[in-house]
């Protein structure tokens, strides 16, 4: 009574066709085990089947594991990178973990994602370096290796001077170095950073770049040096400089971008003090080239809905950067732009490899 039950016609109660003598006549006929040895095998090709198709769609489901954010610098950068990676995480359903890939002006950092495969498990923190470090001549790839995901923010660099200067504006500052008979002392991340190149396109624009000594604190940091008046001045990001804005110790002379900072807005931009200068440092996240379609979507979502959100934005005037989410292909503009941009800049410069 416990096994399958066969009625006359010799087909039991699961469809299977059986010998009208039931399980003896089974064990008769060598075409019925044939036919049972090829039922056995289309079973078996039916599991088969069943796992690719289950282990398809499970891959399907981007993200199955952590996805590492390669970190180029430290400093505003790093603490940027941590808080946005927490947010797309928790977007992802899956973590977001960075790793800090420093040095080389962001070249190690970039030669290591671009040599991953393309399938969105690693992504970069990117920013301008794409562009300078290429024109350098420190990478043998530009930003076409990568696939932009999104523009995050912008951190807008601002000029600052000891307050003993008694310099209240950039023209003020430029008047005072063209009457002096020596040069005056700047200073810079390095040779080639970012800091150096909107200082000397500042410089350039004030018409004081022929005056200008640039010094590498290296270690040191820009209000140190500018207290201790090893430097004369120094173009860093708004945060480094506000506890000794306050305090009176330095005085902030404009900003290199086209808007106000937001963390400053009473000082001017160096356009709304008639000299010719926009420069921004962009951050936003890009994939190796070839990582598919769907999984940059998914990503870009994830970035918007982590730069857009009240953690974010309120985190922007502590740290010290500006919300400015851009999508994929806007992103993509402007890192093309950029390059152009720093190309003819480091041309200018001498310095293009």
């Amino acid at each position: 009574m416990d096994g399958p039950e066969h009625g006359p016609s010799g087909v039991d109660q699961h469809g299977l066709t059986v010998a009208a003598g039931g399980c003896d006549a089974f064990q008769q006929g060598g075409n019925n085990m044939s036919f049972w040895k090829s039922r056995g095998r289309i079973a078996a090709a039916a599991v088969l089947a069943a796992t690719f198709v289950g282990s398809a769609s499970a891959k399907a489901e981007y993200p199955e594991k952590p996805v590492e954010m390669t970190v180029l610098f430290g400093g505003t950068a790093n603490t940027t990178a941590q808080l946005l990676a927490e947010l797309m995480g928790q977007e992802l359903g899956s973590p977001v973990v960075p790793v800090a890939r420093t040095g080389g002006g962001g070249a190690i950092g970039y030669a290591h994602v671009q040599a991953t495969r393309p399938d969105g498990y690693n992504i970069v923190w990117n920013s301008n370096s794409i562009n300078t470090t290429h024109h350098l001549g420190t990478l043998p790839f530009n930003y076409e290796a990568f696939e932009p995901i999104a523009q995050v923010s912008v951190e807008i660099p601002v000029l600052a001077v000891n307050s003993t200067k008694g310099w209240t504006n950039l023209q003020e500052m430029a008047e005072a170095v063209k009457a002096g008979d020596e040069t005056i002392n700047v200073g810079i991340s390095g040779k080639g950073s970012f800091t150096h190149l909107a200082s000397a396109a500042l410089f350039d624009a004030m018409g004081i770049a022929d005056k200008v000594n640039y010094i590498s604190y290296g270690d040191g940091k820009a209000p140190i040096e500018l207290l201790a008046g090893r430097i004369d001045a120094a173009i860093q990001w708004p945060g480094q400089f506000l506890s000794y804005i306050k305090t009176g110790d330095l005085a902030v002379l404009g900003s290199t971008g086209a808007e106000p900072v937001s963390v400053l807005p009473d000082v001017k931009p160096a356009k709304d003090q008639g000299f010719d200068v926009d420069i921004s440092m962009w951050r936003g996240l890009a994939a190796p080239v070839g990582t598919p379609e769907e999984i940059l979507v998914k990503l870009e979502a994830a970035a918007k809905a982590a730069a857009e959100s009240e953690k974010f934005t309120s985190a922007a005037a502590n740290i010290g950067y500006e919300p400015a989410f851009k999508g994929r292909a806007e992103f993509g503009e402007v890192i093309a732009r950029d390059d152009a941009f720093y190309g003819e800049l480091l041309g200018k410069l001498g310095m293009m490899n």
